[in-house]
């Protein structure tokens, strides 16, 4: 999290909402203050005045201090459609926690926030946004709208998914039928923003690169955000002692010693995640890494590239 968040300011809320709009104005702040630029941050009540078009909206007094023209924008301009796609299944909430939170998060727990966070930044720009959430089956799925009662609901939903999971509860993957459902559904041209692990249950890798080059079809554009618990997940980052380890899915368990496997599982890993990568980049779907001890400037920041990018 940003280290121009207050975290005992925090503490004294709980909502969503809240935490997201702190995570986002942190975000924006850091934007300003780095020499980074290409970003547009220029939001909520105003855009860049287009040539030619009326000159009756524009801010003049915000041109004296800016000397730039921008227009004031109104609530019913919609500039983008988002559809945030989230995966729900067990794997999802690994490292298995009672509390997880924003701070200490599970696999989950980060793309909620982090989802949160897509949904602030999208309401400050006056964009629509819709979410579907999938496991075994799709759980949620909102068309995509800008008000602010839709925001709301959006936050709301949200919510109950930050609830820790039941040891022995068991909820599959079933990205491929999920992803091919929600491609369907989305009609207008959109950004498609995809929260998973990529942890599906099929001896057909083929299936679920099928299912993701389905959400380009309508010209679609598509970010997949590969969530994961680097030191755990990716370095397999264990003491050398003896370990049960539990399938999250399936509740198959084995025991071992990290060293037996570690070299043979990087490098399967490896292999999984290049060709992972290399579909994605066959299909034009931007492959972003999202490590769940990284914070969210790594979700952000490649958002609004895009963004900037489709318009």
């Amino acid at each position: 999290m940003s280290e121009g968040i207050d975290k005992e300011r925090l503490q004294q809320f709980h909502s969503l909402e809240f935490l997201a709009k702190q995570v986002v104005e942190g975000f924006i702040t850091g934007l300003h203050k780095s020499p980074f630029h290409g970003f547009s941050v220029e939001f909520a009540e105003h855009r860049l005045y287009n040539q030619g078009e009326s000159t009756r909206h524009i801010d003049w007094k915000l041109y004296a201090k800016t000397e730039r023209l921008y227009v004031k924008r109104y609530e019913e301009e919609t500039n983008l459609r988002c559809q945030v796609v989230i995966d729900n299944s067990s794997s999802m909430y690994f490292p298995l926690q009672k509390a997880p939170n924003i701070d200490n998060p599970n696999k989950i727990t980060f793309s909620v926030y982090a989802a949160a966070a897509i949904l602030q930044l999208l309401k400050k720009q006056r964009d629509a946004a819709g979410l579907s959430v999938f496991s075994d089956k799709i759980e949620l799925s909102t068309k995509a709208r800008s008000s602010n009662t839709h925001h709301q609901y959006l936050f709301t939903e949200l919510e109950k998914y930050l609830q820790p999971i039941e040891k022995d509860e068991r909820r599959t993957t079933s990205a491929v039928d999920s992803l091919h459902m929600i491609a369907e559904q989305i009609h207008k041209r959109s950004l498609v923003i995809v929260f998973s692990d990529m942890l599906e249950n099929t001896d057909d890798p083929d299936k679920i690169f099928s299912a993701l080059q389905h959400l380009k079809h309508n010209k679609h554009e598509v970010i997949l955000f590969h969530v994961h618990d680097q030191a755990k997940e990716i370095d397999f980052d264990y003491k050398q002692r003896p370990y049960r380890f539990i399938d999250m899915e399936t509740g198959e368990k084995i025991k071992l010693l990290p060293d037996e496997v570690r070299a043979a599982y990087r490098d399967r890993l490896k292999s999984f995640k290049d060709n992972l990568k290399l579909k994605c980049g066959q299909y034009k779907i931007d492959f972003v890494e999202a490590d769940i001890n990284r914070g969210f400037e790594q979700i952000l920041r490649p958002l609004l590239l895009k963004r900037n990018k489709m318009f």
